[in-house]
């Protein structure tokens, strides 16, 4: 099965990946001003995500096949990766097993180390909404509250919803695989993982998932890179300060 995408612009084939709970359609914005750089933008729904297929079976070995998959049958060559925090993952991953692939990798927000499950309230959250009651993207907002605080979180999150036929609501993403394999998202790129070429680390100033602590790591698999911080930003760098954001990945490329 090939994954999901949407494309933008002509010239040097560009992916990216979104995170965990997203999907393509987040970028839109930012991949349609990178497509005025002569690039064609490959927005992809990894499995499990968005309008890309439904798997029991979850993890970054099979992700990274996926998208193997997704080059070939497109014939993308030469590829710059871009990918966000779970898609940050996938494309660490891709890079080091298929380096003749990728000439820039591009990471926002994640190291290669491994990271607890911090995701429960989020789950349970949307565990929560009973589509057979909800009848409108308010109420199912006004459910979520109760277990995620941020407006924005909650913004992000309800991007899931879609009607599956008039009347009823529901959710793009595999919630009880997602749910199940939860503890995937946080697995560490294997030991011996390396990726030569240039690569570009981007953090968020306010975000706590990439510290001075992972410097060493990320250098130890990706000798050939450097980490820039995006001011005034979280997590969701690319969404929260996205000048600053597009302005690196540009100059990056």
């Amino acid at each position: 099965m090939i994954l999901h995408s949407n494309t933008f612009g002509k010239g040097k084939p560009f992916i990216i990946l979104h995170g965990f709970l997203g999907m393509g359609d987040n970028w839109k914005t930012l991949a349609k001003k990178f497509s005025e750089s002569n690039f064609e933008i490959h927005l992809v729904d990894q499995r499990n995500h968005g309008r890309s297929f439904h798997s029991e079976d979850f993890d970054y070995e099979l992700m990274t096949e996926d998208l193997k998959h997704y080059c070939e049958t497109n014939d993308l060559r030469d590829i710059i990766l871009l990918g966000h925090s779970m898609g940050g993952k996938t494309a660490m991953l891709f890079a080091t097993k298929y380096p003749e692939l990728v000439s820039k990798l591009l990471v926002a927000d994640i190291s290669p180390r491994y990271y607890p499950i911090h995701h429960d309230a989020i789950l349970e959250g949307l565990s929560s909404l009973d589509f057979s009651e909800i009848g409108s993207r308010s109420e199912a907002d006004d459910i979520l509250s109760h277990y995620v605080q941020e407006a924005g979180i909650r913004m992000f999150l309800l991007k899931n919803l879609f009607w599956v036929e008039k009347g009823q609501l529901g959710l793009r993403i595999n919630l009880e695989v997602l749910k199940e394999n939860v503890s995937e998202v946080g697995e560490a790129l294997p030991i011996h993982a390396i990726f030569k070429k240039e690569t570009l680390f981007l953090r968020g100033d306010r975000s706590e998932y990439i510290g001075e602590t992972d410097e060493a790591i990320i250098h130890r698999h990706f000798p050939n890179s450097e980490i820039v911080t995006i001011l005034n930003s979280g997590h969701w760098l690319h969404a929260e300060n996205p000048k600053e954001f597009y302005d690196a990945v540009i100059n990056f490329i």
